[in-house]
């Protein structure tokens, strides 16, 4: 059975993530677009450097064509936001990313995006497994990878560059360069080895680079950047002398970083350094939205800041933001399920 946790589909390989699966899962989510009206759009396929994920990009495309749909196919191995900003600069209503994340190397699984490049919510998942359940795997329907892409029914392309310019222009890049950084980057073996270096060699780093190889296996680790995990990265930083250490997940969606000391920062302080900076030198303004039920250590200097704090309760989290001076505020809730199927799937 196909159920959706707090970050997609994931599940064993040769389990129960099999290609039979795969095209089930890609089938119900052609009938809710062609429900949602949304026949013949364009949708985003992306896929990571776990073991079948290029494959399974493919399969995906497939049934995507059969059902009339226009895949945008990443023809390479990329960062998961990579996906979400091509599925939002394009205007498509749906994209998907083949990728297990951080999770062990034995899984991989398909991550669902929503127009504006935004994780699909329970929602929205919910609505895809009913549409599942509706679909045997004879029902699927299909056309040959190439013949589609010989067709023109598949578009195949690499918007990297676009995404790279696009968080090039909203940092100091001068102030960095100036900074003459020597950086320690660990990519765990993953796919931001190519794109982080690139804006961190763009910015005049100098870079000291460690697990960049491909490896499905990730070197035998899970590929999350902890405290446990990051050792090797802190052990680098220490003995090249560096002023930062940084780490991603497999698919880049997750930031790990250690100090000129080689201490690991907590991913909460690592919040609250951004906030100070927000607030203090961008001018930002606005309420401030804890992402955990407890309290975190932002609070309380969110509220010496002046800055509303606003909590959502049990597993429903309301963001706020406020747009431009008008002073409107404008409310977006946000589901997440905290229930997840095996302990240390996340």
């Amino acid at each position: 059975m196909i159920k959706f946790g707090t970050g997609g589909w994931r599940a064993v390989i040769a389990d129960e993530f099999t290609k039979e699966n795969i095209r089930l899962l890609m089938a119900g989510l052609c009938r809710l677009m062609e429900k949602e009206g949304l026949s013949g759009a364009e949708v985003c396929v992306g896929y990571d450097r776990r073991f079948l994920s290029k494959e399974s990009a493919h399969w995906a495309a497939e049934v995507l064509v059969g059902y009339g749909f226009h895949p945008f196919v990443i023809n390479r191995s990329s960062p998961t936001p990579l996906m979400m900003f091509t599925v939002k600069k394009r205007g498509e209503p749906y994209g998907i990313a083949v990728t297990a994340s951080h999770n062990p190397a034995i899984y991989n699984g398909i991550k669902v995006f929503t127009a504006g490049g935004r994780d699909a919510d329970e929602t929205v998942t919910a609505r895809i497994e009913a549409e599942i359940a509706q679909v045997t795997p004879a029902d699927v329907k299909s056309v040959d990878y190439d013949e589609a892409l010989a067709g023109g029914l598949i578009t195949e392309a690499n918007p990297m560059n676009e995404y790279l310019d696009s968080i090039l222009s909203a940092v100091d890049v001068e102030a960095i360069k100036n900074a003459a950084l020597r950086i320690g980057f660990d990519p765990m073996y993953g796919v931001s080895w190519s794109s982080l270096s690139m804006l961190l060699t763009t910015c005049r780093c100098d870079l000291e680079i460690i697990h960049d190889r491909h490896d499905t296996l990730f070197g035998g680790k899970l590929p999350a950047p902890n405290m446990e995990t990051l050792k090797p990265l802190a052990a680098l930083v220490l003995d090249k002398h560096c002023d930062l250490g940084i780490a991603t997940d497999g698919d880049a969606d997750r930031l790990g970083v250690i100090d000129n000391e080689g201490q690991f920062i907590h991913p909460n302080k690592l919040l609250v350094l951004l906030y100070y900076y927000l607030v203090k030198y961008r001018g930002w303004h606005g309420p401030c939205v804890p992402q955990q039920l407890h309290q975190p250590p932002a609070g309380p200097r969110g509220r010496r800041a002046g800055r509303e704090m606003l909590r959502g309760a049990g597993g429903l989290q309301v963001g706020v933001r406020q747009d431009g001076g008008d002073g409107r505020r404008h409310r977006r809730r946000v589901l997440r399920r905290h229930g997840r199927s095996r302990p240390h799937l996340r």
